[in-house]
């Protein structure tokens, strides 16, 4: 695919899946699941992980298709803030059970991976000029 063709598809692909995100979690902070027991419950919270997957997939796909130079650049990025993440959620980790700071719910690491993506972005795409 040529290179805006990639990066329209990948955009679509990612808007669709922040979508479902988004309005199955505004669907549950305005209580349309408060009353969902198990196994409905574990149906809920599978259909909120599925956008995440689908939109990894997405990200991953647009490695795959993109020029050689891009997909280097993507996966560098992809991987600094995956290390990153790693490491800040161990680190976070240990201090909840050594120092009592306060619980994280773990569906933060995937935000926390998208922030360190975007900070990680603008250092390895000046690197490469």
């Amino acid at each position: 695919m040529a290179g805006q063709t990639v990066i329209r598809t990948y955009l679509i692909r990612g808007a669709v899946f922040f979508g479902a995100y988004v309005a199955i979690n505004a669907a549950a902070i305005t209580g349309a699941f408060d009353d969902l027991q198990a196994p409905g419950s574990y149906v809920l919270a599978l259909a909120v992980a599925a956008p995440v997957i689908g939109h990894i997939w997405a990200i991953l796909d647009l490695m795959r298709c993109a020029d050689e130079y891009l997909r280097a650049l993507y996966a560098r990025i992809f991987i600094i803030a995956a290390g990153l993440a790693l490491a800040l959620w161990t680190g976070w980790g240990f201090i909840e059970s050594y120092a009592d700071a306060p619980h994280l719910q773990g569906w933060l690491i995937y935000p926390l991976f998208w922030a360190l993506y975007g900070l990680a972005s603008p250092f390895v795409l000046r690197g490469a000029r």
